[in-house]
């Protein structure tokens, strides 16, 4: 009978707070991915993440049935009455076909997989004009972020990464299908204008937008205030700067609007409406007190609505940082190159998923036999198999906790730690068979301190990865530090213990 000691008592508990992250759930249906924004589905009330139960009154359980129930949609192209059933809400509108969704499966588990097995397009992409600052890069990632948010690329990664020389790189992952239109998309440097009517105020750049405050002296969130509805607003307000020529020009057009009569004198009759590659994005009311006026700095207003204050204060807070960085498209002049562009369809991403599971399978299988081959002996052979599969689950509950996209080289880096482990396993098994004249106890204290500095030595090996190939390494990386630390905190000093417990009944 094994004795659970603390040691053990850490690994189940580690183990059920990884079932608990993991959250394996068996649940047929789809969920919805994306909606373009400019069709009716998504004027109905139908986001990313809603899962959907029906669509005309016929149960969809599976991504079949609501392809054959779309497809029946496409076959009749007048416009007709569409009702879908989610498990938030019923939306019902008027459309010839539901082309403008986008699902996929209800997820098995939290675990997020990354392009080599769920599809899709990864492009890394580099400054051409020499290396970026920090700050440089964190406002190219938010452009880049708002920019394809835009054209309705929800579903996507957008993160720096360095190599060993010290180069910048920007790294875009799009799960899904990847859209025809990307790489020109991501090419482009991006087109900002602010029109009022159908004249053109001012665009993004240097040229007419000198500086964009975001510091607390000229932005800010205010308190929220209750609506009668029941819900808060909080407004924010925030100052840019505008260069003489744009000052100018924005003072001649406004000089020419008349006052808006419903809105008691306090805005002009026209608004300032904010296009991102001829796409919408913004309209602001313009205040009366502008009108012809030469400003070389303008206040821009706006406010964020919740049920909540907390909501309500977080919307604003958003909206603001939204137009702050709009308003910065296109002043950070960057040519950006495209350096290197893969593309990977769900069919072949499924390929993967089924092909590391089997090589996960035959890893067991193998490592199991050596094992009992070398000591003939189920129990050794039996700890030994468990410990694998407590290393290999408590790091895909961590990878789970951290949100972490789980691709091939983060399977290999599971493999890798798993690999580790048997090694000090078998260190600890051999110590504690040895014939030295040695307590059981001082034996185990001499195997788990081979084991520690076996540990730092990985760790001095991985991180470098971090950065190597721009970073396409890290989920290699990551996972196996991830592994090693799971297994030198959690799992090899429960191992340690069986074998102490088996060896001294021996």
């Amino acid at each position: 009978m094994v004795k659970i000691n603390f040691r053990i008592w850490i690994l189940i508990i580690a183990l059920i707070l990884a079932l608990l992250m993991i959250y394996p759930r068996f649940q047929d249906g789809v969920v919805i991915k994306s909606v373009d924004k400019d069709y009716k589905a998504f004027e109905s009330g139908l986001r990313p993440g809603m899962e959907i139960l029906e669509i005309n009154s016929v149960k969809i359980d599976s991504l079949n049935k609501y392809l054959e129930v779309t497809s029946d949609l496409l076959k009749d192209s007048s416009e007709k009455r569409i009702s879908v059933i989610t498990k938030k809400d019923s939306f019902i509108f008027l459309d010839s076909n539901l082309s403008a969704i986008t699902v996929s499966e209800i997820p098995n588990s939290n675990i997020k997989t990354g392009l080599d097995l769920s599809g899709g397009v990864r492009a890394l992409i580099k400054p051409v004009n020499g290396s970026l600052t920090d700050l440089e890069m964190s406002d190219l990632i938010d452009i880049t972020n708002q920019r394809l948010n835009v054209f309705g690329l929800t579903d996507l990664t957008v993160r720096s990464a360095k190599d060993l020389e010290g180069n910048n790189f920007l790294l875009i992952e799009v799960a899904g299908a990847a859209p025809d239109d990307l790489e020109s998309l991501i090419a482009k440097q991006g087109n900002f204008e602010a029109k009022i009517g159908n004249v053109t105020a001012f665009i993004g750049g240097d040229k007419d937008i000198t500086y964009v405050f975001r510091d607390a002296t000229q932005s800010a969130v205010y308190t929220p205030e209750p609506l009668g509805d029941g819900s808060y607003l909080s407004r924010f307000s925030f100052t840019i700067t505008l260069s003489a020529e744009a000052a100018q020009r924005h003072a001649d057009i406004t000089n020419r609007l008349s006052i808006d009569p419903n809105s008691g004198g306090q805005y002009l009759s026209e608004n300032l409406t904010l296009f991102l590659d001829g796409e919408l994005v913004d309209e602001l009311r313009i205040s009366s007190g502008l009108k012809g006026q030469v400003a070389s700095q303008i206040s821009i207003q706006g406010s964020g609505i919740g049920s909540t204050p907390d909501i309500a204060l977080s919307e604003a807070r958003a909206q603001m940082h939204k137009l702050q960085t709009l308003l910065l498209t296109g002043s950070i002049p960057y040519q950006l190159e495209i350096i290197k562009l893969d593309i990977i369809s769900p069919s072949l991403g499924e390929a993967f998923t089924k092909s590391m599971i089997y090589l996960a399978l035959v890893v067991f299988i193998i490592v199991s036999t050596v094992i009992f081959i070398r000591y003939r002996k189920i129990k050794i052979t039996s700890a030994v198999i468990l410990t694998m599969f407590s290393e290999m689950f408590i790091t895909l509950g961590i990878a789970a906790l951290l949100r972490w996209n789980l691709d091939v080289a983060g399977i290999a880096g599971i493999i890798a730690g798993i690999g580790t482990g048997v090694n000090d396993q078998i260190v600890i098994i051999d110590e504690s068979e040895s014939k030295d004249n040695y307590s059981m106890k001082e034996k185990i204290k001499r195997a788990l301190f081979v084991v520690f500095g076996a540990f730092f030595t990985i760790i001095a090996a991985m991180l470098p990865l971090f950065w190597a190939g721009a970073g396409l390494l890290r989920g290699f990386a990551f996972t196996t530090i991830i592994g090693i630390t799971v297994g030198v905190l959690i799992t090899r000093p429960a191992f340690a213990d069986l074998v102490k417990q088996l060896g001294d009944k021996q």
